[in-house]
């Protein structure tokens, strides 16, 4: 009784007495259970002390309901006292889904909490039915057509209330029939096997290609488009689509209505617009000609090839467009391309992202884009595959970015995605007279991130020992003169051959260098010194004896070589294409 009694004493109070200015003394809150008074006080636009009239209540209000906090707010005055009345929106205590099993219950919990609902937070009606729809949308996306979703808002003591949602999933839908209409010059068959959306068939179970979905029909229909257009058919059209679903909700009709036209052949190619590089140069990049059937494919083809040469020229957001005149008794196009290379282009700064381990001077080497010169589109790219032919990185992308304010510069990014350029490596085996075989190695081809690559590696068996060790430094010089130091010891040991007891120790150690000739070829020489000493034992055989005799148990070796090598592999590991 109290509760009714309060708002209607509030609002007989606040009709007759706020009709006029007053300054409030104090301000008294009334209703509050969860929030505190803090939160009602900091969003007043009023507080103690300043004067207030109707207009200013009503601003008051607002100021109190844009919180989201309160169901209802009123605003009255005893004396100069104003006193605020809110009732509380209640807080969301529990939720509850059931019935769901396409979707699972923590997505279905993150997307209402991603909109305001959850566990703790105010309970907002407008929000859960807002909720309710995408649900049903969303299921809708899936091919099931049938599915609802059940609310039900049960309250709970202290102002709180728990959230029921019955899911009703349905049955998914398939696609029972795809028909075209008005093809003629093509088979039903022919233009269907362009489709990715299929009709039911042995393997939709598990490729579930007979679900429909909005946005495979967009890409069907483009295909569809393509494929005419690419064979001359210039008037092709699509005049309308139809999706239909029966009444029960599980099979899916479809209806594509199409105009052929005729095929049309190209009678002219032409060129205009500024033409920053030689016309001869542009017209020897188009990949149509004149007599061959109109294909929209290489007239997209020549446009690329039209935007790499001018990008190479440092024209890197030029535009070419492509405009046909149809001759409809002929039945011939004449195609024009229309060339917009827009400001020449110039690189302020070349950054690298995501190398965590190597050096940046490391991928900056392998830049053949430098800053402050034209950007170059082939340059950019070229930049990119020589990273990725080091070997160092999983992935590499790169992004052109206009620098803002400027229309004719731009920035360079390059990210990288590092990945092992280490390995480890053991070997054993067992061979006849030499026993047991045991050898390990360690290489690194990017040895503290600055991109050398050093390697270890020593065996052994029951006559012989060996070490290796190696470092390559690929860039030497800064024009790109590679160099290799390689330090070898052998030791053997046939002290257990009776007819031949003797011991040799080889210690090599050895300098090559490499010279590029080309971005993917390199010419290498390189020479080795090598000493060799052999000691007898006890009891050597006769031949070894004679040998050293007449020869000495010292040699010193000289070795020279040379080299040519030529690598156009796109990376340096897991290459797919190259040589």
């Amino acid at each position: 009784m109290k509760r009714l009694l309060l708002p209607l004493l509030l609002f007989f109070i606040s009709a007759t007495a706020l009709a006029e200015f007053f300054q409030i003394e104090d301000i008294r809150v009334e209703g509050l259970q969860r929030v505190s008074a803090g939160t009602v006080f900091s969003a007043l636009p009023v507080s103690a002390g300043d004067l207030i009239d109707n207009p200013g209540i009503r601003e008051a209000t607002r100021a109190l309901f844009q919180t989201g906090y309160f169901d209802d707010i009123q605003i009255a005055r005893d004396g100069d006292v104003l006193i605020i009345y809110v009732v509380e929106r209640p807080a969301v205590a529990e939720i509850n889904i059931s019935g769901n099993k396409a979707i699972e219950t923590e997505q279905l919990l993150e997307a209402l909490r991603g909109a305001g609902l959850a566990e703790g937070q105010i309970f907002r009606e407008a929000v859960l039915q807002g909720m309710t729809q995408e649900l049903r949308r969303q299921y809708v996306s899936q091919g099931r057509y049938g599915a609802d979703v059940v609310t039900d808002v049960s309250e709970l003591p202290r102002n709180r209330v728990a959230i029921d949602l019955e899911i009703d999933e349905g049955e998914v839908a398939s696609i029972k029939h795809i028909n075209i209409v008005g093809n003629e010059k093509f088979s039903d068959e022919d233009l269907l096997g362009l489709f990715e959306l299929k009709t039911t068939g042995l393997l939709s179970f598990f490729l579930s290609d007979d679900k429909y979905a909005r946005e495979k029909l967009s890409g069907d229909l483009e295909r569809l488009e393509s494929w005419y257009l690419d064979r001359g058919y210039l008037k092709f059209a699509i005049d309308s689509t139809q999706v239909s679903i029966n009444p029960e909700r599980d099979a899916v009709f479809i209806t594509v209505n199409v105009t052929e036209g005729d095929v049309y052949t190209v009678n002219k190619v032409e060129l205009s617009g500024d033409l920053i590089v030689p016309e001869e140069q542009l017209l020897a990049l188009v990949v149509m000609r004149e007599g061959l059937t109109y294909s929209e494919a290489l007239v997209t083809a020549t446009k690329e090839l039209f935007t790499k040469r001018l990008g190479a020229e440092g024209y890197t957001f030029a535009e070419v467009e492509s405009f046909d005149e149809v001759d409809e008794v002929e039945k011939t196009a004449t195609v024009t391309f229309y060339v917009d290379p827009g400001k020449r282009t110039y690189v302020r700064r070349i950054e690298f992202r995501g190398n965590t381990k190597t050096d940046d001077e490391v991928l900056r080497r392998e830049m053949r884009q430098m800053e402050a010169a034209p950007a170059s589109t082939d340059l950019i790219e070229h930049s990119k595959v020589r990273l990725e032919r080091l070997g160092h990185f999983k992935e590499v992308k790169v992004d052109t970015r206009e620098v803002p304010g400027t229309d004719d510069q731009v920035d360079v990014f390059y990210a990288v995605e590092e990945q092992p350029s280490g390995s480890i490596g053991a070997s054993f085996g067992v061979a006849q007279g030499s026993g047991i075989i045991l050898g390990g190695n360690i290489q690194e081809n990017n040895f503290l991130g600055t991109g050398n690559a050093v390697s270890f590696g020593v065996s052994r068996s029951r006559y012989r020992e060996s070490a290796i060790v190696s470092l390559t430094d690929p860039y030497f010089t800064k024009d790109g003169v590679s160099a290799g130091y390689r330090f070898a010891f052998t030791s053997t040991d046939y002290g257990d051959f009776d007819v031949a007891e003797y011991t040799s120790d080889s210690f090599s150690s050895g300098v090559t260098f490499g010279h590029p000739l080309t971005e993917t070829s390199r010419i290498s020489y390189g020479l080795s010194v090598e000493r060799l000493t052999i000691d007898v034992g006890l009891f050597p055989s006769t031949e070894i004896v004679e040998f050293i005799r007449n020869n000495g148990d010292n040699y010193d070796m000289l070795t020279g070589s040379l080299s040519w090598s030529s690598s156009t592999l796109n990376r340096g590991i897991l290459a797919t294409r190259g040589a």
